[in-house]
């Protein structure tokens, strides 16, 4: 065994307890954030929520694919019958216009397919420009325009008129929600390859990795002992800011008409038909829209909380609890101030 590997090895052996204390210094950073501690609560409530669907449901005694005709008024058009929209002991957000579907049972079981979609688009699209972004960099030079002519090509298409596209060709046969996280997730890649490969050229010249190519370690064993733990921070964090993106996405394609199609239920084809009904049922518009819009914000500050907290150097986007800190800062300027003028006099 050559010394570069045995240096190595040692180097891992003794990297085991800093990189434990790295853990719980990232777990103090992001639990000393009241903002992304409110934000994990409440995406932990929107995910229990969608994985208890069946369970709420059946303690409403509705599920979200059952017509009620006589809740709603044909002789209006189809408006629930009753007030604020047919809410009652039997349906507690009352019931859809036209149809009478349980308009609770709908936004649980979407929520289900919102986060779903999301989650597992943010996956693919994880995998893939990880795995071509650090091919990317560890090939040879053909290899590395190739694969970056790839991404450049792959980031310059637009979401949404692709997404579009392909979702009006596929067969209606085939199920919605794997079609709109594979066509997001194939799509969307490009950003992240482009960060990894970045991170990994950087990641290349640090004297541990290049003790470990020349004791004659292959490019995989490389990438997944020395490299990908590196690379941990900024995948994490550009992950966990494609969730909500990506959930805007999906509610954008529903919308449209192309994405999850019925009797499935999702928030953004609740929307579809809400914006004719505000009117007569405010809550079927009011519900799926407040449900995108704190899921979204949850996620959003919870991604720029694990960013802050991964790296401390940087200062939250959001600023939100700082105000200490600025104040502090206002008290050094005014200090700074008041000595200058004292010199100056």
């Amino acid at each position: 065994m050559s010394e570069a590997l045995v240096a190595v090895e040692a180097a891992g052996t003794e990297s085991s307890v800093p990189a434990a204390s790295g853990a719980r210094q990232f777990w103090r950073r992001l639990l000393a954030q009241r903002a992304a501690l409110v934000a994990a609560a409440v995406v932990a409530l929107l995910v229990l929520t969608a994985l208890a669907a069946p369970l709420l449901t059946a303690l409403e005694g509705q599920d979200p694919t059952t017509y009620h005709p006589s809740l709603i008024d044909s002789a209006r058009g189809g408006v629930p019958i009753g007030s604020l929209g047919g809410m009652s002991a039997d349906h507690w957000l009352g019931v859809e216009p036209q149809t009478g579907r349980d308009l609770f049972a709908r936004l649980v079981y979407g929520a289900r397919v919102s986060l779903g979609v999301a989650l597992a688009a943010t996956v693919v699209q994880v995998a893939i420009g990880v795995a071509v972004g650090v091919a990317s960099a560890l090939g040879n030079r053909w290899v590395d325009q190739l694969l970056s002519r790839a991404t450049d090509i792959i980031v310059s298409m637009p979401l949404m008129i692709m997404s579009l596209a392909l979702l009006a060709i596929v067969p209606s046969s085939f199920p919605r929600p794997v079609l709109v996280t594979l066509v997001i997730g194939l799509i969307a890649w490009g950003n992240i390859a482009k960060i990894v490969r970045a991170q990994t050229l950087s990641l290349k010249g640090l004297d541990h990795v290049s003790a470990a190519r020349l004791s004659g370690w292959g490019s995989w064993r490389v990438a997944r002992r020395e490299l990908l733990p590196g690379l941990a921070a900024p995948i994490i964090t550009y992950a966990a800011l494609l969730v909500p993106t990506n959930i805007s996405v999906e509610a954008a394609l529903s919308f449209l008409g192309v994405g999850v199609k019925p009797p499935t239920p999702s928030w953004g084809q609740m929307l579809t038909a809400a914006d004719v009904w505000y009117q007569a049922a405010p809550q079927y518009l009011l519900l799926p829209a407040g449900a995108l819009f704190v899921t979204v914000l949850a996620l959003t500050v919870l991604g720029d909380g694990v960013r802050t907290a991964l790296d401390p150097r940087a200062a939250s986007r959001l600023r939100v609890g700082t105000g200490r800190k600025k104040s502090t800062a206002t008290e050094d300027t005014g200090r700074q101030g008041a000595t200058d003028k004292e010199a100056t006099a």
